[in-house]
């Protein structure tokens, strides 16, 4: 895997139960599947529950959220803390 490829990765693109990564948009402009290894599966799960925990502790004193335009905070609006 490249670096930037690295850098790009979301949650979404992570499948433990498979132990896949999707890496998206990499050389070429394809997407591919490649290995998830098995000595990452833990630690990468504990980083996500602290990422999820850290920001369930920001939404509760308020902060968190990202700004929408008018329109888009009417019709959506919780999409700002989602």
């Amino acid at each position: 895997m490249r670096v930037l490829e690295g850098l790009r990765l979301r949650v979404k693109d992570l499948s433990f139960e498979r132990r896949e990564i999707v890496v998206r948009d990499g050389k070429g402009g394809k997407d591919r599947v490649t290995v998830l290894p098995e000595n990452l599966i833990l630690p990468l799960q504990q980083q996500l529950a602290h990422a999820m925990a850290l920001h369930d502790k920001d939404l509760k004193a308020g902060f968190g959220k990202v700004w929408l335009p008018n329109a888009l905070s009417v019709k959506y609006p919780g999409a700002s803390r989602s």
